[in-house]
Order: structure tokens, then sequence, then C-alpha cells
């Protein structure tokens, strides 16, 4: 690969972010001038994404234009601003701590330490439930994902978040099972929800309990 291939290349996955405002109408007629992140990079598609603090991020492909940008606000305006809506009324009910940064730190460190033999010990009982040809686990990982409560990328390796310490037990088995199920299928397909459903017939009663109750998760 030549010098200008390279920079094209490096050019085509460049992801980049501005803060821009749009005018959202209310149920009520009002309108609401709301800030949002702007995202643009080689995806084909449009995705949006509200924060559990209620911020908005819309990641576009790098050449569509302002106008249609605006437009799709629009047409989604109604699902922006309920789920930011529910997303800060959950937030809201977050406890409030009384740790000083440095305790908070050594609290989490010490969670990260307990949690990771819990999820091991729940690896081994799911993992021989899989199909006998999935992709093996390379390593085990816990984060402080701000988004996420779980990850499995291609070469194996699962991530999760240490805030599943403080969720029911069958909630950390779900997003178990989920990850474990990207074994097989790095996607959302049908065959990855039937996946899940088989190793966790009930799963359908923890993800919506984290939906609607994982904003609360924290120290």
């Amino acid at each position: 690969m030549n010098s200008n291939e390279k920079g094209r290349k490096y050019m085509n996955s460049k992801i980049t972010s501005e803060t821009r405002t749009h005018n959202f109408k209310t149920d009520s007629g009002e309108v609401l001038a709301l800030s949002y992140t702007l995202c643009r990079s080689a995806r084909r598609t449009y995705s949006l994404q509200i924060s559990p603090e209620g911020e908005l991020t819309v990641r576009v492909p790098r050449r569509m234009p302002l106008y249609e940008i605006a437009k799709i606000l629009d047409e989604r305006s109604g699902w922006i601003l309920s789920n930011r809506s529910r997303q800060i009324e959950k937030y809201g009910r977050k406890p409030v701590s009384g740790l000083t940064e440095e305790e908070r730190t050594r609290q989490i460190a010490y969670i990260k330490r307990q949690l990771k033999p819990l999820i091991e010990d729940r690896i081994r009982h799911y993992e021989p439930l899989l199909p006998a040809w999935h992709r093996r686990i390379t390593s085990v990982t816990i984060r402080s994902q701000k988004t996420r409560w779980g990850s499995c990328s291609s070469r194996g390796t699962l991530s999760f978040n240490w805030k599943l310490y403080l969720a029911p037990v069958e909630v950390l088995d779900y997003v178990i099972v989920h990850e474990l199920s990207h074994l097989c299928e790095m996607n959302h397909s049908d065959s990855f929800w039937a996946l899940v459903e088989r190793l966790m017939p009930d799963y359908r009663i923890w993800y919506k309990w984290l939906k609607q109750n994982g904003g609360t998760l924290d120290i």
C-alpha cells in the first residue's frame, strides 16, 4: 500500500465530531432548543443515542447534509424527547454518594476484584451450553464503560461493567449470556436472540429490569 492509499484509508476511517443545536417541538407546542453531538464517519446509516445523563449523540455518514440531519431529528423528535426524559428521570434516582473521589476509586477497584471470579464462575456454567463451534474466549476483563454493560470482541475478549456487581444476580447472568451468545453471532439477529433465549428463557425480564434501573447502579 503506497502513502496515498494509506492517507485515503485514514481519512475514510476518521471520525469527526462537533456540538450543534436543534429546535425540537414538544407535544404542548413549545420549542425546546437542545444541543447534541454530531459524529461523522464512514458509516452508511444514521443512529441516535441517548446517554444515561440525557445527552443526545447523532452518528451519520460523512457526507450527509445538515438539512437531512435536521429532517431526521424532526421525524424522530417524539422518540428523542421521550427517551431523553426517561433517562434524565432514571439518572436523577441515582444514589448520591458520600464517598470522596479517592474512596470511590478504591471501592470500584475492590468491586472489580470481587466481580471477576463471579463472572468467570457463571461463564463456566453457561459456556458449555453454547454450540461446540463457538469462538473461544481469550480473556475476561472488568471495566468502567459509560454506555455498555458488556462487550465481546471478534478476538474473543469479553468485557463487563463493574456496576453489574450492584445488580440482581439474574441481571448479571443475562449480560453474561448476552455476551457469550456473541461468540456465535456477532450481531443482534433473530438467531442471536434465539440463542440468548435458549440459554436463559426468562432473559426478557432482566433485560427490561436493566433498561429501567441500570441508571441507578452506582456508588
